[in-house]
């Protein structure tokens, strides 16, 4: 399928920088009339719970949509890509992963970059409902899950397309990028949120994080190393990124899937461009626009919706 490196995103000309194209969407978007939806809670096959916002448009196509790391249901750019779908009468899911609805999960584990058996548990919710037109799509580690699970053994006919944004499909060149200097202010951020919930699990199921060493992390892979890792039966840091990379499932994806990855997100590592899984894919279309921050793709429309949201919209009404 064809690496699609000309790329008709044009930045606005207010966001200059990568930084700012990755910051400023998050922090200042309001998605308006948004459509009504319904908590559901549904029960994984292991004890635990996943929480979803179902939002119904009474049509044969659905969309599942992921979010990214530390996210949820009601990011910006969830609701965004929630309201384009919708709009164009899509039933749309949007959910969490575990312990990020605002409750913290019941078994000793989180959620992952690979939790594929997670997505799999939304996506046989999803066939119950009996919607025969399924696409998937995800955001950052939202969408390293969606491209894992569309490259695995677990496929179903009913799933017909996918999308993902701003993937780490490299996790360890990425957690490298993003441990270096000028993403300091992310990691933090990003750290301060997860030794919260760290310490919320230890207190739930005593024994389950090591808050000792916890307290001691000072960047993502210190952090994939004791908790991530030990948590999700992983040997370390290095065999969590090498078993739930999703560069190493793309030639298994077997429906029409849109990649974008912009050239300057501050996120992604060269790794991530690198094009060869693609060239030999025949069913993954690799855009690489020059702009596009980290889940940022904003625009210029005055109708309020994204650039990322018509280019996903437009390539699933394609195929």
């Amino acid at each position: 399928m064809p690496i699609i490196s000309q790329s008709d995103y044009k930045r606005p000309k207010l966001l200059f920088n990568r930084h700012l194209e990755t910051i400023i969407p998050g922090i200042t978007r309001k998605v308006k009339c948004l459509p009504l939806f319904e908590r559901i809670r549904i029960d994984t096959p292991d004890g635990d719970f996943l929480d979803l916002d179902w939002y119904p448009a009474n049509s044969d196509k659905l969309l599942i949509l992921s979010h990214g790391l530390e996210g949820d249901s009601h990011r910006p750019y969830i609701e965004g890509m929630v309201k384009k779908f919708h709009e164009e009468r899509w039933n749309v899911i949007a959910w969490n992963y575990r312990g990020c609805s605002g409750e913290m999960n019941h078994t000793p584990r989180f959620y992952h970059s690979g939790a594929t058996q997670d997505l799999a548990t939304m996506v046989e919710y999803a066939l119950t409902l009996g919607i025969p037109n399924i696409t998937l799509g995800g955001f950052s580690l939202g969408g390293n899950l969606t491209l894992k699970y569309l490259g695995e053994e677990r496929r179903d006919s009913k799933i017909k397309s996918a999308f993902a944004f701003s993937v780490p499909i490299d996790l360890k060149g990425c957690c490298h990028e993003i441990d270096k200097p000028h993403n300091f202010l992310y990691c933090q951020r990003f750290l301060k949120s997860l030794k919260v919930k760290g310490k919320a699990k230890n207190e739930k199921i005593p024994g389950s994080v090591d808050v000792v060493q916890l307290m001691k992390v000072k960047n993502m892979y210190q952090f994939d190393n004791v908790v991530t890792a030990p948590l999700h039966g992983f040997d370390s840091a290095d065999d969590y990124y090498a078993k739930c990379s999703a560069r190493n499932f793309i030639e298994g994806i077997e429906v029409p899937t849109l990649l974008v990855n912009a050239l300057n997100d501050p996120f992604l590592s060269e790794s991530c461009f690198d094009q060869t899984k693609f060239q030999t894919s025949k069913n993954v279309y690799f855009e690489m626009p020059k702009f596009g921050g980290h889940v940022g793709f904003s625009s210029n429309h005055n109708n309020g919706t994204f650039w990322s949201e018509d280019r996903a919209f437009n390539f699933i009404n394609q195929h």
